[in-house]
């Protein structure tokens, strides 16, 4: 196999021939629609300190702009809580997200605290996504955030 061109959205090198990128099944850049889609956007939720409810419509607002700007993935600051267990806008953010999963509206969800560098998700997200290497966030296995995978 001839692994010549990289993809415009995980940057893995594929096959000329090849309409879709195996790693990340995107389509290939001459074939995109979008091809200015942005790959990455982090969202802070917890910036204002605002109500549960207010942290949760910004984040169908932000996940619903990914969408139309062709972002692949989108890392939610939601933060960890005061009380040291666990926030209200952590848990609330995590189960609307773990519902979107379940309707088949967004791919994946990867919680903070599984993306440590010795965590599999995390090698797994890398592989997929290696610009994602260079976020500051990842591989610390950070509790307050939230990855998604569009």
């Amino acid at each position: 196999m001839d692994f010549s061109d990289p993809c415009a959205v995980c940057g893995n090198e594929f096959d000329r021939f090849d309409s879709h990128c195996p790693f990340c099944g995107s389509l290939r850049e001459s074939h995109h629609k979008r091809a200015s889609g942005i790959l990455h956007r982090r969202v802070n939720l917890e910036k204002g300190m605002p109500l549960v409810e207010q942290a949760l419509r910004k984040m169908e607002n932000e996940l619903e702009s990914a969408r139309l700007q062709g972002t692949k993935v989108l890392t939610l600051i939601h933060g960890y809580g005061s009380s040291g267990k666990g926030g209200a806008i952590k848990e609330e953010v995590r189960k609307q997200l773990d519902y979107l999963v379940h309707k088949k509206e967004l791919r994946e969800v990867c919680p903070g605290e599984l993306l440590g560098k010795r965590h599999g998700r995390y090698r797994s997200l890398i592989n997929r996504f290696p610009g994602l290497k260079r976020e500051g966030d990842l591989g610390r296995a950070n509790p307050g955030i939230t990855v998604v995978i569009l």
